[in-house]
């Protein structure tokens, strides 16, 4: 019995950590006004026929604060990476020269940064659901192991317990969103 506890608390750890991991993934493809790679991540480029992700065709830099710039490994492959820009709708407006692709981030209005901000939320809020429901699905299972046999003190505590775990996980992710807010708003 309580390694079957044992077990189900574990379970719920990980899940609620590979929950925060989406997180971070999911912030830093949100720009804060400065140039990251990682904000074309995701954009996948029509490569012979086959969707292939951007940063598999192309080199990807920051050439300043402000510009991205995409070398293609081969030529041919421009104007598909620049039709994949803009149908990824990031809001940025590829510049092909012939030779390489520049992104300019323009400076964030306070209107895009409060939209920006909302964004940061949203994606906070679709962790936290997350979390309580891995918290939900770990407390039925306590449940279950107690109509198998699990005594009562012992189920309570280990709710306790799922319970603690669910409340540090939901800190975390308001320190990230919080963090990346004051990232956003910094001008």
């Amino acid at each position: 019995m309580q390694d079957e506890l044992n077990l189900i608390l574990d379970d719920a750890k990980d899940s609620m950590q590979k929950a925060i991991s989406h997180l971070e993934v999911e912030l830093t493809k949100i720009r804060a006004g400065k140039a990251n790679p990682q904000i074309v991540d995701g954009i996948m480029v029509d490569y012979y026929g086959a969707p292939t992700a951007l940063n598999q065709v192309a080199n990807i830099s920051v050439a300043d604060a402000r510009t991205l710039t995409i070398q293609p490994w081969e030529k041919n492959m421009l104007q598909p990476i620049e039709r994949a820009i803009i149908a990824s709708n990031i809001g940025l407006n590829p510049q092909n020269d012939g030779v390489i692709i520049r992104l300019f981030l323009p400076p964030l209005t306070e209107e895009r940064r409060k939209e920006l901000v909302k964004k940061v939320n949203g994606e906070g809020e679709h962790a936290k659901v997350a979390i309580r429901n891995i918290r939900r699905d770990a407390i039925e299972a306590i449940k279950k192991l107690q109509k198998d046999g699990l005594s009562e003190d012992t189920a309570k505590d280990a709710e306790a317990e799922t319970q603690q775990l669910t409340d540090k996980f939901i800190a975390a992710v308001d320190k990230h969103c919080a963090a990346k807010d004051k990232e956003i708003m910094a001008i």
